[in-house]
């Protein structure tokens, strides 16, 4: 398995342009940092995270994840989540792989597979160490990128295969419950699709157990095994999350986006704020734009030079 992470590696490494690349492989993403990263918070896709080199945490309410090379990490759950990158230097780089998951793809590969009911609903999050199979599909879809006339006849089915040697390994479960379109965890993601949707409003979690399916009792136990939250924490963590976005797209002052956001009182969305991304919002958004522009100014750099003559002769 060692020579093919060493081709992974070095296929990400000539194809990665800054911290996440999007690929002509739809779904399909690559990660290279020379830096760690200060914590960031962001909400989970249904995706997967392959780590070639370098290391990650991520942590949701009281749960802490680390995953570094050898492991992948799964999200079958939108979560409010904090994450960064732990080990990474300039000569051994984060180097890693993103992997979108396609629920219609998933649901007809299940249909082929021997018959298995629904899981009891568990946390959304998961890590688990690297299969070579499961490498080895990966290796074989990212060389791809080195030959596009192909993608569009292989790369399907090599993505299948990776959710194959998903549905598999110790992450098949989670994996599962994305699929079934009345699984426990399909039901429950109906409710926090209107959470997000309507994240500005009140709730009365007996209307959200009625939407899931549930037992208000059964409700709020599945909902803290899934997203590690309470409703309440939910909500807050995700108006948290679209403050800051709205303070780093739109010119405004911290008061507008507080009430913008549901909040009735300035100055305990400060509070709240500050306890979740570590400083105000006016201090926190500065420091992002500076770090924002720094990033931006280093991958300008290493683009000009690995385009300018001297590297190209000597390459």
């Amino acid at each position: 398995m060692a020579d093919t992470v060493d081709e992974l590696k070095a296929l990400v490494t000539r194809h990665a342009r800054g911290p996440r690349t999007e690929t002509t492989i739809c779904g399909v993403s690559l990660m290279q940092s020379r830096t760690t990263t200060e914590p960031t918070a962001g909400m989970t896709e249904l995706t997967m995270c392959l780590v070639l080199q370098g290391e990650k945490d991520i942590s949701c309410g009281v749960n802490a994840l680390v995953y570094g090379e050898g492991h992948y990490f799964v999200a079958t759950i939108e979560i409010p989540v904090v994450g960064r990158i732990s080990r990474a230097s300039r000569r051994e780089p984060f180097l890693g792989i993103g992997f979108n998951f396609d629920q219609a793809a998933l649901a007809e590969l299940i249909a082929e597979m021997p018959e298995s009911g629904d899981p009891d609903l568990m946390c959304g999050l998961g890590i688990s160490p690297t299969q070579p199979e499961l490498a080895d599909a990966f290796l074989r879809l990212i060389r791809l990128l080195d030959r596009p006339d192909e993608i569009p006849v292989l790369a399907p089915m090599l993505k299948r295969e990776i959710l194959f040697r998903l549905l598999q390994g110790p992450q098949g479960a989670k994996l599962r419950q994305i699929a079934y379109a009345g699984s426990r965890q399909s039901n429950l993601r109906r409710a926090l699709g209107w959470m997000r949707e309507n994240y500005t409003e009140p709730f009365k979690v007996e209307d959200l157990a009625r939407m899931a399916g549930m037992s208000v009792s059964v409700f709020h136990r599945q909902f803290k095994v899934a997203t590690s939250l309470t409703p309440i924490q939910y909500q807050k963590s995700f108006r948290l999350h679209e403050a800051r976005r709205l303070l780093l797209e739109k010119a405004g002052d911290a008061a507008g986006v507080a009430f913008a956001v549901g909040y009735e009182s300035v100055s305990q969305f400060s509070r709240e704020y500050a306890r979740m991304f570590g400083a105000p919002p006016v201090r926190d958004v500065a420091r992002l734009k500076t770090t924002q522009t720094s990033s931006y100014t280093d991958r300008r750099k290493a683009a000009l030079v690995e385009t300018s003559p001297a590297t190209r002769e000597g390459s």
